[in-house]
């Protein structure tokens, strides 16, 4: 299996993970979802909806493959979906913090590229 296909799974069964738990609230007014862009390599988990008369939409993941790593964008999750993607068996050094200041990356586990 390439590099880019392991790394298209991995992200698709962590977040298929959250977006079940997010399933399995039948009284939930929000909607969740992943969107995938094969040809931009691009996954995003998103939430639409009403919520006590209030409107309900934001990323809760933005991930993209480029330059042979998964790059995390936006992470709002409690755990970290970049170590959930190491229980997958990606390694750190394929997966970059892109929401940290390219300076502060090099003092995290994983890739420093900036």
């Amino acid at each position: 299996m390439d590099k880019l296909t392991q790394f298209s799974g991995a992200i698709e069964r962590v977040l298929g993970r959250h977006l079940e738990l997010c399933g399995d609230r039948p009284d939930n007014p929000v909607e969740s979802f992943l969107i995938v862009d094969e040809l931009k390599r691009s996954f995003i988990w998103m939430n639409v909806g009403w919520e006590r008369s209030r409107r309900v939409m934001g990323m809760t993941v933005y991930l993209r493959i480029c330059d042979d790593k998964i790059w995390v964008e936006e992470d709002l999750t409690e755990e970290g979906v970049a170590n959930e993607l190491v229980r997958e068996g990606i390694a750190k050094s394929d997966i970059v913090l892109a929401f940290q200041d390219p300076q502060v990356r090099q003092f995290t586990e994983f890739a420093a590229v900036g």
